[in-house]
């Protein structure tokens, strides 16, 4: 009998073994510190003191006090972490103790979080997400600088037969120079917005061919409903986006390298349209023209990291710009335990003149957890169902 599990056991789907965890936490942690960084700097900069500093949760792993005062520390559980200000016995609360439970000195009141302006508790509450925005920008452009932004021009190779492409009157070699109002420069931006856009009409905008590398002058407006195609990953992930039908042309991809000034621009370019596309996605997710199928977990991160860990660093910097830019977006959504739930219970104290009753605070931020946990284990039931391991284990134990 052990024999037979541990053979079913080797014999486990590769996307599922695959799966590397030693990415996905190096970068998460990374993320993480970058984030709760953001909350650090800020806060000391207020005159703000700041307790603890831990990248995870749970027990302490091993730790160290500075002159500040501050404990920094490693904690058992690897994803996420959280920065403690001096007067808050809950980090989740955003510094909303009450001073009758927790009383505090004239000299304690200029250093704990609570005391100071709602100016100054907006800002350290917002650093977060911005230095996680800050952060993807810096990498980004470090990475166009030094080795180069993949580019392929906007130019059609071949097309797939009977695409909407084809049937729209597109012809190989053709230039786009826009899909709707957005400017194409990239082959890579085509494919962006086609993606993202799914099944929707769309006006393009292009030049046709003249041969030998040139285009006519006179622009062609066409309309398209690009296909909506459903794909699986080799780990299994299913995912929805639009396609016109065609291809790169076969000669042109090249890395081209920026100066840092235009790199910063290109870099700000892709941290933008990542934000966007992420914003419409999760509108097409909640109005239903997107399956949430695709909403992904830690199991789907995970798998992401060590398959772009395996492709080499350019990669995996570029997948960690974009979980950057997605922990940033995440987190300033005005959701209670959430930095933008924060950001909105002080918006209501500064149109009431006072702080929203304990009462509404503490209902509210149970409604925020219990939102927060739902959405965790829908995308790890996601994750789970579409790796297939209930019925990995079904087949292991029988």
């Amino acid at each position: 009998m052990l024999n037979d599990l541990i053979h079913k056991f080797l014999a486990a789907p590769a996307h599922f073994l695959m799966i590397d965890v030693l990415p996905f936490i190096a970068v998460l942690s990374i993320l993480v510190f970058v984030h709760e960084s953001g909350h650090y700097i800020v806060a000391r900069l207020c005159g703000v003191k700041v307790e603890k500093f831990s990248i995870g949760f749970g027990k302490e792993i091993f730790g160290w006090t500075n002159k500040a005062g501050t404990r920094w520390k490693i904690s058992w559980l690897p994803f996420g972490g959280y920065v403690q200000m001096f007067g808050d016995t809950d980090p989740a609360s955003a510094g909303h103790t009450d001073e009758k439970k927790t009383p505090l000195t004239a000299e304690e009141k200029k250093v704990a979080f609570y005391s100071q302006s709602i100016g100054k508790r907006s800002l350290i509450v917002a650093a977060g997400p911005a230095v996680n925005f800050i952060f993807a920008i810096f990498i980004l452009t470090g990475l166009y600088t030094f080795v180069g932004q993949p580019y392929t021009p906007p130019v059609v190779g071949k097309l797939i037969v009977g695409s909407p492409a084809e049937k729209a009157g597109i012809k190989p070699d053709d230039k786009i120079l826009y899909l709707n109002d957005t400017k194409i420069t990239r082959f890579q931006d085509m494919v962006q917005f086609v993606s993202v856009n799914l099944d929707k009409p769309v006006t393009v905008k292009l030049v046709h061919s003249a041969g030998k590398g040139k285009w006519s002058g006179k622009v062609v407006v066409l309309h398209v409903t690009p296909a909506l195609i459903h794909d699986k990953d080799r780990f299994g992930f299913e995912s929805e986006r639009g396609q016109l039908g065609i291809y790169a042309p076969p000669k042109g991809s090249a890395m081209i390298k920026h100066t840092f000034g235009s790199a910063f621009i290109a870099a700000n370019e892709d941290v933008w349209d990542i934000t966007a596309g992420t914003l419409q996605a999760i509108g097409q997710m909640i109005e239903g023209t997107r399956s949430t199928s695709e909403l992904g977990g830690i199991l789907r991160i995970g798998a992401y990291a060590g398959d772009f860990a395996q492709q080499g660093l350019v990669s995996l910097i570029s997948f960690a710009a974009f979980l950057s830019v997605n922990l940033g977006l995440i987190n300033i959504l005005p959701v209670p335990m959430l930095d933008g739930g924060h950001l909105a219970f002080y918006a209501m104290e500064k149109a009431r003149g006072k702080p929203p009753s304990e009462r509404f605070q503490e209902y509210a931020l149970r409604v925020g957890l219990t939102f927060i946990l739902g959405i965790m284990l829908f995308a790890t039931w996601n994750d789970l169902m579409q790796l297939k391991v209930f019925s990995y284990l079904k087949h292991l134990i029988f």
